[in-house]
């Protein structure tokens, strides 16, 4: 009628004890033998993941599930790998993963506050631009987040006097723009607009208090190039071979975090001097080529076993398949510098344009631009040019250093 959680043993299990009669364990083993050879465990991972499994299959029968919530605590008292513990104990089917999610916790924090009926239409809101359904895609997890603090705000105020978003009127939401600024009341149109239709979709709401407001064009100011003592400093701010190379992809190459992320080896073909990114191959130049060299040889030195086919890894995703992680590829070693990975990415857009001719189509082809972003980065590269020279700091165009 209910579910028993085990307690696991808090003294160190013998091996012997544990082997005799545990055919999960002789199987877990096995498992944990073929999944390191695959992914190139050193033994001293072997090992560790070993003594964890002795420890958590103890005992274990037919139809007993393990938690992460029960482990996680054993293991890490006893400094025993968890994560290729739960790697192991998945590919056998008896794992089960019940950590809360991140996501849900801080939706959780941001309906706080919010009244009843305004904080379940928002949590629906929220988790369909999060999750995506039928007729929708799934969003980054940073445009929700934007999205949901963006209008906070005005949900706190309006719950105050209301307990649905159906007595919220057109009045209302005017009233609200009317204090917010002008780059700021695009962003809570388009945030308070994608609320009101999935709710009316929903039928929680009767009309749409946003409808026919305008949201209004940006203005988008002319991008202006970096100055070269702000690549200077990003150039010497990077030491790690892992971090240089992902500086070279995106000062040369106009690289993305993501794509960064995505690069297999087979992407980087240095006897060819070629390079693809998200499907667009193009040459090599000779400053990737010596930093990417650079990597390849640190690489096949710290992890000589591994079998991750990504081009990038680090001591928590050599042992997996998996790709680094965000923050990792968000350049740590350029916190505080100006020329940060963003800005060097548009920096190599803008000088494109400069060098080549403010051509929208040629940046589209090159970078993969969307027609809108290749046209902002031409009209740019215009103004710039068309700029007297005697008042343009960068009236000829310049070139990348090489990174020492």
């Amino acid at each position: 009628m209910f579910e028993v959680r085990r307690t696991l043993p808090g003294r160190k299990v013998t091996d012997e004890y544990a082997q005799h009669g545990n055919p999960w364990l002789a199987w877990a083993r096995h498992s944990a033998h073929r999944l390191g050879e695959a992914r190139g465990w050193p033994r001293k991972t072997l090992l560790n993941v070993e003594q964890a499994l002795v420890i958590v299959l103890t005992g274990h029968a037919e139809g007993d599930t393990v938690r992460y919530s029960e482990i996680f605590p054993v293991l890490r008292a006893r400094g025993l790998s968890v994560e290729r513990t739960t790697e192991v104990l998945d590919h056998i089917g008896v794992f089960l993963d019940d950590r809360p999610s991140s996501f849900e916790q801080w939706l959780e924090s941001k309906l706080d506050g919010l009244a009843t009926g305004i904080a379940r239409d928002v949590g629906d809101w929220a988790r369909l631009l999060h999750d995506g359904g039928p007729r929708s895609r799934a969003r980054d997890v940073a445009t929700v987040w934007n999205y949901v603090n963006r209008i906070r705000p005005v949900l706190l105020e309006w719950s105050n006097r209301y307990d649905h978003l159906r007595e919220v009127t057109r009045h209302d939401v005017l009233t609200y723009l009317d204090i917010v600024q002008d780059a700021q009341r695009q962003a809570t149109v388009v945030a308070l607009r994608s609320l009101f239709r999935r709710a009316k979709r929903n039928g929680t709401i009767f009309k749409n208090p946003t409808s026919r407001i305008r949201v209004g064009q940006r203005e988008e100011g002319v991008i202006q190039p970096l100055e070269p003592h702000h690549l200077d400093g990003s150039v010497a701010a990077v030491t790690h071979p892992a971090d240089r190379l992902i500086l070279a992809l995106a000062a040369v190459h106009a690289a993305r975090p993501a794509a960064i992320r995505r690069l297999q080896l087979d992407d980087l073909d240095v006897g060819n001097r070629r390079l693809t990114i998200d499907g667009r191959t193009r040459p090599l130049d000779d400053l990737t080529r010596q930093v990417a060299l650079e990597w390849l040889n640190f690489r096949r030195q710290r992890w000589p076993d591994t079998a991750n086919l990504h081009l990038l890894i680090n001591k928590q995703t050599a042992l997996g398949t998996g790709p680094i992680s965000k923050s990792s590829v968000a350049g740590p070693a350029l916190h505080g510098q100006t020329a940060t990975l963003q800005r060097l990415r548009m920096d190599r857009q803008l000088e494109e344009a400069l060098v080549h001719g403010p051509d929208a189509l040629h940046l589209a082809e090159v970078f993969g631009l969307s027609e809108k972003t290749a046209i902002r980065y031409a009209n740019s590269a215009r103004a710039l040019l068309e700029r007297p020279l005697e008042s343009d700091p960068a009236a000829s165009p310049r070139t990348h250093g090489s990174i020492p």
